[in-house]
């Protein structure tokens, strides 16, 4: 089994489904957000509010080339703007099958209305920046992804199976 990397806006269930799937593909799971933080010593928020997003993108950068020169093996669950620069589209399809869990409008501001831990998402208008947000980066995801899984309304048990589904059929190809 290649590894598998979970792309997708914040709220979609990345680190939900990859723990799912890490249990199902007897694979560590690697949350990229939670790799930055370790290494910078401080959480996301803190990282955009004294670096700023283009430090907080370099590093993410820098990340993925450090995984794919290691050769990192698991199921990994990425930052929703890791796919925006075209060298780490490329370094994620490196790394392994390439999945976006895609999401609504309407569901992403229902999961991510009372999250304040989203630096992106303090602002006047939450809603707004998610809807500019998720046309922003369709194309990038799309991009990015092997495998397009869409999450609404479904269990996150339904997602992964679907994910393992899906990457089979790919193989038979």
């Amino acid at each position: 089994m290649r590894n598998i990397v979970l792309i997708g806006f914040m709220g979609c269930g990345k680190s939900t489904i990859g723990q799912i799937l890490s249990g199902k593909c007897e694979l560590p799971l690697w949350d990229t957000d939670q790799m930055i933080e370790q290494r910078a010593e401080c959480t996301i928020l803190e990282l955009f509010a004294t670096q700023g997003e283009e430090a907080f993108r370099t590093m993410e950068t820098a990340l993925l080339q450090g995984l794919c020169n290691e050769q990192a093996t698991g199921i990994f669950s990425t930052g929703g703007g890791m796919p925006l620069r075209k060298e780490n589209a490329k370094l994620l399809k490196q790394l392994g099958h390439v999945v976006w869990l895609r999401m609504t409008e309407d569901t992403a501001y229902r999961r991510l209305k009372q999250d304040k831990t989203r630096p992106i998402l303090q602002c006047e208008d939450p809603r707004g920046k998610i809807r500019q947000l998720l046309q922003d980066r369709a194309c990038h995801y799309v991009e990015a992804a092997d495998i397009i899984v869409d999450v609404d309304a479904k269990q996150e048990e339904e997602i992964a199976d679907e994910i393992l589904r899906m990457i089979q059929e790919e193989h038979k190809l």
